[in-house]
């Protein structure tokens, strides 16, 4: 195992009084933003088992390792790896059982996350402690629940309410809530959070720093009976959500879709490749599914991914599946057909391209892509109260409002500095981009320069932009004007700082070739 993967200590504490009774400890919130209105956005209590991060043991020092009563060989190996002791008795602290004696310590199992990217996936180590408890009185941010009451605030949701967070679930509830008719092939990893709500990492051809699309999976093990009086879209035994992996995995998709439940529903949130290049697959294994979209996303998907029609999608409409009831919410602004799905039951969000695991997502201008869309959007996704973020690249997100407050923070950031860049005198989108990301790599300014054009257009739908400058004049200069430029002086100061070597023209080329296709692409 190297030195750079992460591994984590997830510890299970049953109360002595109460078998069915765990410690669970609540989440430190995200640092605030020190601005009125983000910080006015609050996410509800988080409560999940007590964990530290596990450091690799310094041999040098003498440190008590922890004894497992059901540690074989094998499993010492890997925890001999680790400082243990001290990561436990960091967590006992921390719930204010430091007088804790005779501590009877068991191993539980060791999960390694999927890869969600980027980084290295993490590893979490479960064990369990049988204490003595003395006199300890638990504070405000410890507390005993039972595994029934943690279900049914994964359950039955109630915006506002608690929530239980992915250790408790991965490390206790999994195992008996997770459905028996979903088969996920042996060579991929998935997670399972909310219950019932399986991501499963594949790899696609998306962006960096991702390299995998999360294929969402739902199969619950009820019937669509319970909401027979309700009026809705459509109804199946199973979803999927973005089939969009290469066709280097498309055998593992294969083998998905076939053991899935015949009555399929196929989500697609917009028509990005990355999101369906996968739907071939899913049609030649089952041509009884039925695939949702909207009409704006299904146009522009080729009749060799998709060929068997569609139900349209506006937003505001339910499925149901299995029983469970599932709401679209309309989401443009990354493109102007992308839709999120909300899971009503556990109030979890299916967010599409509209949040990512780290950083944020470029919006596609030559796709209906507007910074008015997104910032509305994503004042709609607050509003909802989400108990979780299910992004399509990179992991579930526990701080929705946190996360989507940020987006409007760091949009506005930049919106602010091309707004001063234009007060500045900047007149065309080259010397506004200049100005703007000056401290990035030229390299990056091409796909840079059509998230400055929306915020121009953001700008002036609110009668921001000074009253000399020239919307006609900017947006001339946004085609080949800004190729032009963007290309001469890419190469002019990588000549000027000797590095124009084989890898510095072939990149130029790469990026030259790119930028044609994309400006014939969107003049079409």
């Amino acid at each position: 195992m190297g030195t750079q993967q992460r591994v984590n200590l997830a510890v299970i504490i049953k109360n002595p009084l109460n078998d069915d009774e765990l410690l669970l400890t609540k989440q430190a919130l995200p640092p605030k933003f020190n601005d009125p209105e983000y910080d006015s956005y609050q996410d509800s209590d988080l409560w999940d088992l007590p964990s530290a991060q596990l450091s690799l043991l310094d041999r040098s020092l003498t440190t008590s390792q922890v004894q497992f009563e059901n540690e074989d060989s094998s499993l010492s190996e890997f925890l001999n790896q680790f400082d243990v002791g001290s990561a436990a008795d960091q967590v006992l602290r921390e719930v204010g059982l430091e007088k804790t004696t005779n501590v009877k310590w068991k191993f539980l199992k060791v999960i390694e996350e999927p890869e969600f990217g980027p980084g290295v996936p993490i590893k979490t180590l479960y064990i369990v402690g049988e204490l003595e408890i003395h006199d300890w009185k638990l504070g405000d941010c410890s507390k005993w629940m039972s595994t029934k009451s943690c279900e049914d605030l994964l359950l039955e949701v109630k915006p506002h309410n608690d929530r239980i967070g992915p250790l408790v679930v991965a490390g206790l509830l999994n195992d008996s809530l997770q459905s028996a008719n979903l088969h996920i092939p042996p060579t991929l990893r998935s997670l399972e959070y909310p219950p019932g709500v399986k991501l499963v990492p594949m790899k696609s051809r998306t962006a960096k720093p991702f390299h995998t699309t999360n294929l969402i999976i739902f199969v619950p093990d009820t019937s669509c009976n319970d909401f027979s009086g309700d009026n809705f879209l459509a109804s199946g035994d199973a979803l999927i959500v973005d089939p969009g992996c290469s066709s280097a995995v498309h055998k593992e998709l294969e083998k998905i879709v076939t053991a899935l439940p015949r009555k399929l529903i196929v989500f697609v949130t917009h028509h990005h490749h990355d999101h369906v290049d996968g739907l071939s697959v899913v049609q030649k294994c089952n041509p009884d599914a039925t695939l949702l979209a909207h009409e704006n996303t299904y146009r522009r998907i080729g009749k060799d991914d998709w060929s068997l029609g569609h139900i349209p999608v506006l937003g505001s409409e339910e499925i149901c599946i299995g029983g469970q009831r599932l709401r679209f919410i309309s989401a443009s602004g990354h493109t102007d057909g992308h839709v999120a799905l909300l899971h009503v039951a556990t109030n979890s969000l299916i967010v599409g391209d509209h949040c990512v695991g780290q950083g944020s997502a470029l919006l596609d201008i030559t796709a209906g892509g507007d910074m008015s869309d997104y910032f509305n959007t994503t004042y709609k996704f607050m509003e909802l109260s989400p108990h979780v973020l299910i992004p399509m690249h990179g992991r579930v997100n526990m701080w929705p409002k946190h996360m989507l407050c940020g987006y409007l923070k760091n949009r506005r950031k930049r919106e602010s500095t091309i707004l001063k860049a234009i007060e500045d005198g900047a007149k065309t989108l080259f010397d506004i981009v200049k100005h703007t990301y000056a401290d990035v790599d030229r390299s990056l300014w091409f796909h840079a320069s059509s998230n400055v054009r929306l915020h121009v257009d953001h700008l002036a739908l609110q009668n921001k932009l000074p009253q000399e400058f020239s919307m006609q004049r900017f947006q001339s200069s946004c085609k080949l004007s800004f190729f032009s430029r963007w290309i001469w002086g890419y190469l002019t100061v990588s000549i000027k700082h000797h590095h124009l070597q084989i890898v510095k023209v072939l990149g130029a080329g790469a990026a030259a070739s790119s930028a044609v296709l994309y400006l014939r692409s969107r003049d079409a």
